[in-house]
């Protein structure tokens, strides 16, 4: 007997009963005597309410009987209905495996996604877009161990599928151990010109022991994790290319002075920068000071922000170009006692990761499944969409003098922990990364895990980025990150069980503003609307003595009409500010960070109640003309609070409240703090300028309103923007 899955949608079934009635009670015109639909209907012995067990691939003894059970399913979804199913995943609060990770067939597309037995059947019926389920079971080791012999057939495949990217595309600047430009998924986007040393004697070649910490760093910022890429069919077109500038010696060479690391990397970005003047490029850097914590501005760290601003050079008549730069917040270091590595917060952040203007990445993971030879008892250290046990936090900096850190959080992979809960190991295949080795001929792919993974991954995302929109500045890819992130159901379930925003803050400090997201950077849709402004500010003025010069003023271009409709409507605000200061590390700017920027920003929303004038007097004094003092109001709703923000270039905060509220809420305040262009008047740097990037964007939990339509011939009232003395 045949079993068929038969998927009806609502909109057939009327369709469906007619063609049975039809059969059963229509006119007989045939000689043959047969019914109308005969051929239809007669080979169906029965038709009953499909269940999720017919929808199940896999043995059937694997499927999980108690409906509360979490695993990782691999949903077949319909090419056209994909979307469906992830927005359906979404509201239920599922978590659903990067984009990367998706399968692509010419029919169907897998989507892993972590959920319990109940939520998968309300996707199932709810969506009709769900072919077939499986357990999800591809990870590295299935390349690493299983068909290992069958790699570079596999390898080989994939880079007959990819549209390779030509000399003038952007690139991922890696300062790393160089790279082995041999290997088939690396050398077509790696010229031999772009393998570049600090020192021309140590070469470019990747000469880390074993697979190659650079080459496996290429790898996962060319492709991201190979897992997926090898095991579908999907063409694939790569817009950007790989640069490397090898920053570490080789053996056989004197080791670099920890105090020469900041002109170490100053050189290097220069030499890149020498060889392809007109790329566009993000430089990603996964080295660390082990021995350092970043707590405080080090002469590392401080050059990293000189760069970034483009003021290495100490000259403002001629800057260097701003630079967008991807860190690693560092990695907990690896012990087979579980003990001495259970709590992510003894370990401290490590230098350079503090750099005020620096792309910080930290990990999380999503890798739970263990299916190494040996291990299969073992437990992930990690749940799925908790911070990865690798990734080191900035929670013991001090809260008040350093910045948010790590800023964003990728995949870096997952530890495993023995029956007994004594032993830890790192590295397993099967809950780490799949990447290049530097062993083509022997080992061509290899595992990879930890911040290192995390911080290529950010690297091939801010370039992906750059490359969709040429035009937008370093400062405004790096917004449109940290707007993207979201955060998984375990860290949002942190978040909420903090009693206050001193509380919430230190859970950014464990994992960032969460997971970024390429699509939501690169594309507003129709629910969640985002407003980008770049922009050019000069803080200062001197007039008699350096005092503040302008504010910008936002005219926000609420739907209104829309906005009091939906009335009480929970809707969500998100505004992200993202700028690059020039540092003047010292003493004392371990004490006071207004002493080590040149400036800062900070951003103010209208209240509701609040009158234009009264908002303008209240951020800006020299408004209040008629010697009035401005009225505060209360701003309730505000995920972190003004008084969070005490330190670094970049800033977010999330408002929560009715939309009808948010309808008068239509002025947004851009406003500049002191730092050592105004304090330090004898430098004379009090009129310089400074560049921001702005992104605000609206959610809403209904995607049937449109908020699009109504705000896109607002647009232009955005970049109106008022100077304000």
């Amino acid at each position: 007997m045949r079993r068929v899955a038969l998927f009806v949608p609502d909109d057939a079934r009327e369709t469906l009963k007619a063609v049975i009635a039809d059969y059963a009670e229509g006119e007989i015109k045939s000689k043959k005597g047969t019914p109308p639909g005969a051929t239809r209907v007669e080979p169906i012995e029965h038709i009953r309410e499909a269940r999720l067990r017919t929808f199940w691939r896999d043995d059937q003894d694997a499927l999980p009987t108690d409906s509360q059970v979490q695993i990782w399913w691999a949903l077949w979804c319909f090419s056209d209905r994909v979307d469906r199913v992830l927005l359906a995943a979404d509201t239920l609060g599922m978590q659903v495996g990067g984009a990367d990770t998706f399968l692509k067939f010419p029919e169907t597309i897998v989507v892993p996604v972590f959920g319990r037995v109940s939520a998968i059947e309300l996707l199932l019926f709810a969506t009709g877009g769900i072919a077939e389920l499986r357990r999800a079971s591809d990870n590295p080791s299935v390349f690493t161990q299983d068909v290992k012999e069958d790699v570079p057939a596999f390898i080989d495949a994939l880079a007959e599928r990819i549209t390779w990217p030509g000399g003038d595309t952007p690139a991922v600047c890696l300062l790393d151990t160089g790279v082995n430009r041999a290997h088939p998924l690396i050398e077509p986007a790696l010229s031999i010109a772009d393998l570049m040393s600090v020192d021309p004697a140590w070469g470019g070649d990747d000469h880390e022991s074993g697979s190659g910490h650079g080459t496996g760093m290429a790898g996962l910022a060319l492709h991201g994790d190979l897992v997926a890429p090898l095991a579908d069919q999907a063409a694939r077109v790569l817009g950007h290319r790989i640069e490397s500038v090898k920053i570490l010696p080789p053996n056989g060479f004197p080791p670099n002075d920890p105090h020469s690391y900041g002109p170490i990397t100053h050189g290097a970005i220069a030499r890149a920068e020498i060889q392809n003047p007109d790329r566009s490029r993000v430089f990603c850097m996964a080295v660390t000071n082990e021995n350092r914590s970043g707590a405080e501005a080090s002469a590392w760290s401080a050059a990293i922000d000189q760069a970034a601003a483009g003021a290495e050079l100490n000259d403002p008549e001629n800057p260097s170009p701003k630079r967008l730069i991807v860190l690693a917040a560092g990695n907990v270091p690896d012990s087979a006692n579980a003990a001495d590595i259970a709590e992510a917060d003894a370990f401290p952040a490590q230098d350079p990761s503090q750099a005020w203007n620096a792309l910080t990445i930290g990990g999380y993971t999503q890798k739970t499944e263990i299916a190494d030879a040996g291990y299969l008892d073992w437990s992930p250290s990690a749940a799925a969409g908790e911070a990865s046990p690798y990734s080191r936090t900035s929670k013991l900096w001090h809260a008040s003098k350093s910045p948010f850190k790590p800023d964003l959080v990728l995949e870096a992979g997952n530890r495993a922990i023995s029956p007994s809960g004594v032993e830890a190991i790192a590295g397993l295949d099967s809950i780490s990364l799949l990447t290049t080795s530097r062993q083509v001929d022997t080992n061509p792919l290899t595992a990879f895990w930890a911040t290192s993974a995390a911080t290529a991954q950010a690297a091939r995302m801010a370039v992906q980025i750059g490359a969709a929109y040429p035009d937008y500045w370093p400062e405004t890819v790096r917004a449109l990150m940290v707007h993207s992130a979201r955060w998984t159901p375990p860290m949002l379930a942190a978040i909420d069980a903090c009693a206050g925003k001193k509380d919430k803050t230190d859970c950014v400090r464990r994992f960032g503003y969460g997971v970024p997201d390429l699509g939501r950077a690169v594309a507003s849709a129709i629910d969640d609307l985002a407003l980008i402004a770049q922009n050019t500010i000069q803080p200062f003025r001197k007039d008699g003595s350096v005092r503040f010069n302008e504010a910008h003023v936002y005219e926000l271009p609420w739907p209104r009409n829309i906005l009091e409709e939906l009335d009480n409507t929970r809707v969500r605000l998100k505004v992200t500010l993202s700028y690059f200061v020039e540092p003047n590390p010292s003493f004392a700017s371990a004490i006071d960070p207004a002493r080590y920027q040149s400036f800062g920003l900070r951003f103010d929303l209208k209240r509701s109640r609040e009158t234009a004038a009264n908002f303008h007097k209240r951020n800006n004094a020299e408004m209040a003309g008629d010697g009035t003092k401005a009225i505060n109001f209360t701003d309730d709703g505000w995920l972190f609070g003004p008084k969070s923000i005490s330190a670094g270039s970049l800033h977010m905060d999330i408002w929560e409240g009715a939309a009808v509220e948010l309808a008068s809420r239509n002025m947004l305040y851009v406003r500049p703090i002191s730092g050592w262009w105004r304090e330090r008047d004898a430098l004379r740097r009090f009129d310089s300028t400074a560049r921001y990037a702005l992104v605000v964007s609206i959610e809403t939990p209904d995607a049937e309103i449109d908020l699009y339509t109504s705000i896109e011939a607002l647009i232009p009232t955005l970049v109106q923007i008022d100077a304000v003395p």
